[in-house]
């Protein structure tokens, strides 16, 4: 395992390429801590821009985006995991709370780690599954380029959630740091 137990954030202790992939997402899964830091439940779900996208809403699909590609890594049989199309991914329901989507998100980073522990390299070549947007021949990505997307995702996510914090109470990430 490469993080301690509550703290997905941890640097990878791999070497090599598969370490500098593993500290990138880190990194961006750091920000994304940092931007949710200090706020209560009702904060992580308020909208604060003309986006549906709220904090909350942010690390639930975060934790999503790390389940179901840690399950297209594991199985490696194309088959689409269950809840990757789910919408509800996108917002926090009634009754979750900030705390506990972030030790789902914890739970995720952990499973996503071990997947990985396991396999030789990152050039294993895995079917993606279909989706509604796929073309209609079967896409193979290697587990490099799974990782890869994690990162960008990850990314992405964690910018939005800035401009979502820094519209709810003027904090940002980089004051925080």
């Amino acid at each position: 395992m490469t993080t301690s137990p509550g703290n997905p954030t941890a640097p990878s202790p791999f070497g090599g390429e598969r370490g500098e992939l593993l500290n990138a997402l880190a990194e961006q899964r750091e920000l994304l801590l940092i931007t949710v830091r200090g706020i209560d439940d009702a904060q992580a779900a308020q909208r604060t821009t003309v986006s549906e996208l709220t904090l909350g809403g942010i690390v639930k699909h975060l934790t999503r985006a790390e389940q179901v590609w840690t399950q297209i890594i594991a199985k490696g049989d194309g088959e689409l995991p269950e809840g990757m199309l789910d919408m509800e991914q996108y917002r926090m329901a009634d009754g979750e709370t900030l705390a506990g989507l972030l030790e789902q998100y914890a739970a995720a980073v952990r499973m996503t780690e071990d997947a990985l522990v396991g396999l030789p390299d990152l050039d294993r070549s895995l079917p993606l599954p279909r989706t509604p947007w796929s073309p209609p021949e079967t896409v193979y990505w290697s587990v490099r380029r799974i990782l890869l997307h994690l990162i960008r995702e990850t990314a992405q996510h964690a910018g939005h959630a800035d401009i979502i914090r820094e519209s709810l109470d003027g904090s940002s990430t980089t004051a925080q740091r």
